[in-house]
């Protein structure tokens, strides 16, 4: 009898610690959903006459994909250029950190062969991300690193273009949560 509760507890401690161990990090699935940073106020000008706050928000899906778009995409496009929406993919590593790479596009100002300003696609960038899933609302961008293609380069190669420096400033993500509050409010 005492064979059979010892064997039985050995047996549920095993599933007990491969349950904790597959659970962590991305592993845990918690991570999918809306997440949303907010980048320092912004001289748009350089001259205090207008300062706007951006926002990245970034979507990780179950199947796989993610998409990327930053509130000042839209800021002055003819003037100064924008960038598109970055759309990829993500996978979860064995040590339960995040890999998300992004392809997007930037256009810059131009007048060159038109009669009115316009924009031109002047590059692309598959952009990777190495992200640590702090908890179930957090996310830590711990590195990132941006490759860029020409206008004329194919931007899915994942050998062409140039590899920029590696950054590894740290970069919070936090989870962008639906609420009721302002409905009940008077």
């Amino acid at each position: 009898m005492i064979r059979k509760v010892l064997l039985l507890s050995a047996i549920i401690t095993v599933f007990a610690t491969t349950a904790s161990v597959a659970q962590v990090g991305c592993r845990s699935w918690k991570f999918v959903g809306s997440y949303v940073r907010v980048d320092p106020p912004n001289d748009v000008y350089g001259d205090g006459t207008v300062i706007h706050q951006f926002i990245f928000n970034m979507t990780l899906n179950t199947d796989g994909t993610a998409s990327q778009s930053w509130s000042g995409a839209l800021d002055y496009p003819m003037n100064s250029g924008t960038v598109s929406q970055s759309i990829g993919s993500w996978t979860c590593r064995a040590d339960g950190k995040l890999i998300v790479t992004f392809l997007s596009s930037t256009y810059l100002a131009t007048t060159a062969r038109v009669s009115t300003p316009d924009i031109k696609l002047e590059s692309s960038s598959r952009t990777t991300y190495l992200i640590s899933v702090t908890d179930e609302n957090t996310l830590t961008r711990i590195s990132a690193r941006v490759r860029t293609y020409a206008a004329a380069d194919n931007p899915t190669n994942p050998n062409g273009g140039t590899l920029g420096a590696l950054s590894t400033r740290e970069i919070i993500y936090k989870r962008f949560i639906a609420s009721d509050a302002d409905l009940l409010l008077p």
